[in-house]
Protein backbone atom coordinates (compact mmCIF):
# COMPACT_ATOMS: atom_id res chain seq x y z
CA UNK A 1 0.00 0.00 0.00
CA UNK A 2 1.09 3.72 -0.99
CA UNK A 3 1.73 5.31 2.79
CA UNK A 4 2.69 8.76 1.69
CA UNK A 5 0.33 10.72 -0.54
CA UNK A 6 0.52 13.83 -3.00
CA UNK A 7 -0.24 16.82 -0.91
CA UNK A 8 -1.42 19.72 -2.65
CA UNK A 9 -3.28 23.08 -1.70
CA UNK A 10 -6.23 24.01 -3.35
CA UNK A 11 -6.73 27.65 -3.60
CA UNK A 12 -6.12 29.60 -0.23
CA UNK A 13 -8.56 27.53 2.01
CA UNK A 14 -7.83 24.35 1.52
CA UNK A 15 -5.16 21.18 1.40
CA UNK A 16 -5.96 17.69 -0.84
CA UNK A 17 -4.17 14.29 0.26
CA UNK A 18 -4.06 11.86 -2.68
CA UNK A 19 -2.77 8.36 -2.52
CA UNK A 20 -2.93 5.93 -5.16
CA UNK A 21 -4.50 2.91 -3.44
CA UNK A 22 -7.39 0.42 -3.78
CA UNK A 23 -10.16 0.22 -2.56
CA UNK A 24 -10.44 -1.37 0.36
CA UNK A 25 -11.75 -1.46 4.05
CA UNK A 26 -8.40 -1.70 5.10
CA UNK A 27 -7.10 0.94 3.44
CA UNK A 28 -10.15 2.95 4.76
CA UNK A 29 -9.18 2.48 7.95
CA UNK A 30 -6.11 3.76 7.12
CA UNK A 31 -7.24 6.88 5.90
CA UNK A 32 -9.69 6.83 9.24
CA UNK A 33 -6.56 7.03 11.16
CA UNK A 34 -5.08 9.85 9.43
CA UNK A 35 -7.94 12.06 8.95
CA UNK A 36 -8.10 11.28 12.96
CA UNK A 37 -4.57 12.37 13.53
CA UNK A 38 -4.74 15.26 11.54
CA UNK A 39 -7.14 17.02 13.17
CA UNK A 40 -5.66 16.09 16.81
CA UNK A 41 -2.33 16.59 16.15
CA UNK A 42 -1.86 19.25 12.94
CA UNK A 43 -4.73 21.67 12.25
CA UNK A 44 -5.11 24.48 15.49
CA UNK A 45 -8.14 26.29 13.74
CA UNK A 46 -11.58 25.03 12.83
CA UNK A 47 -11.67 23.07 9.52
CA UNK A 48 -13.64 20.44 7.75
CA UNK A 49 -12.07 16.72 6.91
CA UNK A 50 -13.54 14.58 4.49
CA UNK A 51 -12.21 11.76 2.92
CA UNK A 52 -13.34 9.73 -0.33
CA UNK A 53 -11.78 6.58 -1.19
CA UNK A 54 -8.79 7.58 -1.31
CA UNK A 55 -8.13 10.76 -0.43
CA UNK A 56 -8.62 13.40 2.14
CA UNK A 57 -9.88 17.61 2.04
CA UNK A 58 -8.90 19.49 4.80
CA UNK A 59 -11.01 22.98 4.34
CA UNK A 60 -10.50 25.59 6.58
CA UNK A 61 -13.64 27.16 7.33
CA UNK A 62 -13.21 30.24 8.71
CA UNK A 63 -9.59 30.97 9.11
CA UNK A 64 -6.64 30.31 6.64
CA UNK A 65 -4.18 32.01 9.07
CA UNK A 66 -2.45 28.37 9.62
CA UNK A 67 -2.72 26.94 6.04
CA UNK A 68 0.39 27.27 5.03
CA UNK A 69 2.40 26.13 8.25
CA UNK A 70 -0.12 22.98 8.23
CA UNK A 71 0.79 22.53 4.17
CA UNK A 72 4.08 22.07 5.17
CA UNK A 73 4.13 19.91 8.13
CA UNK A 74 1.50 17.41 6.27
CA UNK A 75 4.57 17.48 3.69
CA UNK A 76 7.41 16.20 6.42
CA UNK A 77 4.43 13.99 8.09
CA UNK A 78 5.75 10.37 8.72
CA UNK A 79 2.81 8.77 7.33
CA UNK A 80 3.95 5.26 8.08
CA UNK A 81 3.97 5.31 11.56
CA UNK A 82 0.70 6.90 11.91
CA UNK A 83 -0.88 3.98 13.78
CA UNK A 84 -4.02 2.39 12.45
CA UNK A 85 -6.96 2.39 14.52
CA UNK A 86 -9.76 -0.04 15.56
CA UNK A 87 -12.67 1.96 13.60
CA UNK A 88 -15.56 2.24 15.66
CA UNK A 89 -18.40 0.85 13.25
CA UNK A 90 -22.12 0.34 13.78
CA UNK A 91 -24.22 -1.92 11.51
CA UNK A 92 -27.68 -0.77 10.44
CA UNK A 93 -30.38 -2.74 8.80
CA UNK A 94 -31.77 -0.15 6.47
CA UNK A 95 -35.14 -0.95 4.60
CA UNK A 96 -35.45 -0.72 0.68
CA UNK A 97 -38.71 -1.38 -1.24
CA UNK A 98 -37.81 -3.12 -4.15
CA UNK A 99 -41.28 -2.55 -6.07
CA UNK A 100 -41.43 -1.82 -9.65
CA UNK A 101 -42.64 1.27 -9.28
CA UNK A 102 -39.18 2.09 -7.68
CA UNK A 103 -37.12 -0.26 -9.34
CA UNK A 104 -36.40 1.47 -12.82
CA UNK A 105 -33.95 0.30 -14.09
CA UNK A 106 -34.79 -3.88 -12.40
CA UNK A 107 -35.89 -5.26 -15.40
CA UNK A 108 -32.64 -4.27 -17.42
CA UNK A 109 -30.06 -5.31 -14.74
CA UNK A 110 -32.11 -8.57 -14.60
CA UNK A 111 -31.66 -8.60 -18.45
CA UNK A 112 -28.32 -7.80 -18.47
CA UNK A 113 -27.19 -9.58 -15.95
CA UNK A 114 -29.36 -12.94 -16.82
CA UNK A 115 -30.65 -12.62 -13.25
CA UNK A 116 -34.22 -12.87 -12.20
CA UNK A 117 -35.56 -9.64 -10.18
CA UNK A 118 -36.09 -12.24 -7.16
CA UNK A 119 -31.96 -13.06 -7.85
CA UNK A 120 -31.10 -9.37 -7.61
CA UNK A 121 -33.21 -8.33 -4.60
CA UNK A 122 -31.09 -11.10 -2.88
CA UNK A 123 -27.55 -10.27 -3.85
CA UNK A 124 -28.45 -6.56 -3.11
CA UNK A 125 -29.75 -7.28 0.30
CA UNK A 126 -27.19 -10.38 1.10
CA UNK A 127 -23.99 -8.27 1.89
CA UNK A 128 -23.11 -6.13 5.01
CA UNK A 129 -21.76 -2.97 2.67
CA UNK A 130 -19.14 -0.65 3.82
CA UNK A 131 -19.69 3.13 3.89
CA UNK A 132 -16.91 4.80 2.35
CA UNK A 133 -17.73 7.97 2.72
CA UNK A 134 -20.93 10.46 2.63
CA UNK A 135 -21.08 13.25 -0.73
CA UNK A 136 -21.86 14.27 -3.57
CA UNK A 137 -24.98 15.14 -1.85
CA UNK A 138 -25.57 15.43 1.59
CA UNK A 139 -26.61 12.45 3.42
CA UNK A 140 -25.81 10.11 0.18
CA UNK A 141 -23.62 7.08 1.16
CA UNK A 142 -21.34 5.68 -0.56
CA UNK A 143 -21.42 1.92 0.13
CA UNK A 144 -18.50 -0.62 -1.10
CA UNK A 145 -19.00 -4.62 -1.27
CA UNK A 146 -21.52 -5.24 -3.74
CA UNK A 147 -21.55 -8.46 -5.43
CA UNK A 148 -19.58 -8.27 -8.24
CA UNK A 149 -22.69 -9.88 -10.27
CA UNK A 150 -24.37 -7.10 -9.75
CA UNK A 151 -21.99 -4.54 -11.46
CA UNK A 152 -22.95 -1.87 -14.21
CA UNK A 153 -22.64 0.88 -15.13
CA UNK A 154 -23.67 4.26 -15.12
CA UNK A 155 -26.80 5.17 -17.39
CA UNK A 156 -25.00 6.73 -20.75
CA UNK A 157 -27.95 9.71 -20.17
CA UNK A 158 -28.68 10.56 -16.41
CA UNK A 159 -31.92 11.33 -15.24
CA UNK A 160 -33.33 14.93 -14.32
CA UNK A 161 -34.83 13.58 -11.30
CA UNK A 162 -35.49 10.60 -9.09
CA UNK A 163 -37.48 10.18 -6.13
CA UNK A 164 -36.08 10.99 -2.73
CA UNK A 165 -34.18 7.79 -1.08
CA UNK A 166 -33.63 6.42 -4.90
CA UNK A 167 -31.67 3.07 -4.43
CA UNK A 168 -28.86 2.71 -7.33
CA UNK A 169 -26.05 0.91 -8.69
CA UNK A 170 -22.90 2.24 -10.64
CA UNK A 171 -20.19 0.33 -11.58
CA UNK A 172 -19.14 -1.82 -8.04
CA UNK A 173 -20.81 0.40 -5.76
CA UNK A 174 -24.69 0.97 -4.44
CA UNK A 175 -26.11 4.20 -2.90
CA UNK A 176 -29.17 6.14 -1.63
CA UNK A 177 -29.75 9.58 -3.01
CA UNK A 178 -30.80 11.30 -0.10
CA UNK A 179 -33.06 13.55 -1.55
CA UNK A 180 -34.71 14.19 -5.17
CA UNK A 181 -32.18 15.11 -7.62
CA UNK A 182 -30.69 13.91 -11.18
CA UNK A 183 -29.46 10.98 -11.51
CA UNK A 184 -26.99 8.46 -13.43
CA UNK A 185 -27.15 5.36 -11.40
CA UNK A 186 -28.74 2.24 -12.67
CA UNK A 187 -32.33 2.40 -9.66
CA UNK A 188 -33.25 -0.57 -8.40
CA UNK A 189 -35.44 0.60 -5.41
CA UNK A 190 -36.48 3.00 -2.86
CA UNK A 191 -35.66 2.97 1.01
CA UNK A 192 -38.15 5.24 3.27
CA UNK A 193 -35.33 6.16 5.77
CA UNK A 194 -34.54 9.67 6.27
CA UNK A 195 -30.60 10.18 5.71
CA UNK A 196 -30.11 13.69 6.09
CA UNK A 197 -31.81 16.36 8.21
CA UNK A 198 -30.13 19.48 8.81
CA UNK A 199 -32.11 20.21 11.91
CA UNK A 200 -30.88 16.97 13.91
CA UNK A 201 -27.16 17.14 15.16
CA UNK A 202 -25.71 14.95 13.93
CA UNK A 203 -27.64 16.08 10.94
CA UNK A 204 -26.48 12.47 8.45
CA UNK A 205 -26.73 9.57 11.60
CA UNK A 206 -24.26 7.39 9.64
CA UNK A 207 -20.12 7.67 9.15
CA UNK A 208 -17.27 6.59 7.10
CA UNK A 209 -16.67 2.98 8.55
CA UNK A 210 -20.09 1.66 9.64
CA UNK A 211 -21.50 -0.73 7.67
CA UNK A 212 -25.18 -1.15 6.20
CA UNK A 213 -27.33 -4.08 5.48
CA UNK A 214 -30.21 -3.23 3.38
CA UNK A 215 -33.32 -5.45 3.37
CA UNK A 216 -36.65 -5.96 1.47
CA UNK A 217 -39.82 -4.61 2.36
CA UNK A 218 -43.19 -4.72 0.94
CA UNK A 219 -44.87 -1.28 -0.90
CA UNK A 220 -47.25 -1.53 2.31
CA UNK A 221 -44.11 -1.69 4.51
CA UNK A 222 -42.44 0.85 2.99
CA UNK A 223 -45.83 3.27 3.42
CA UNK A 224 -46.27 2.24 7.16
CA UNK A 225 -42.32 3.30 7.66
CA UNK A 226 -42.76 6.33 5.61
CA UNK A 227 -45.07 7.32 8.06
CA UNK A 228 -43.21 6.84 11.27
CA UNK A 229 -40.35 8.79 9.72
CA UNK A 230 -42.55 11.91 8.53
CA UNK A 231 -43.99 11.43 12.27
CA UNK A 232 -40.80 11.42 13.73
CA UNK A 233 -41.21 8.15 15.52
CA UNK A 234 -39.11 5.73 13.29
CA UNK A 235 -36.12 4.34 14.88
CA UNK A 236 -33.01 3.82 13.07
CA UNK A 237 -31.34 1.71 15.22
CA UNK A 238 -28.26 0.04 15.04
CA UNK A 239 -25.82 -2.56 16.51
CA UNK A 240 -22.10 -2.50 17.34
CA UNK A 241 -19.40 -4.47 16.82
Amino acid sequence: MQVNPTINRLGEQAILLQWDFEISPENLKFLLSVKKYIASNIVKHKIEITNAYNSILINYVNSIESIYSDFERLKTLDFQNIPTEVVASKLYRVPVCYDAEFGLDLELLAKEKSLTIDEIIHLHTAPQYTLYFIGFLPGFLYLGGMDERLKMPRKSEPRASVLKGAVGIAENQTGIYPNSSPAGWQIIGNCPVALFDPKSEPPCPFASGDRIQFYSVSMKKYDEILQEVQAGTYQLTPTYG
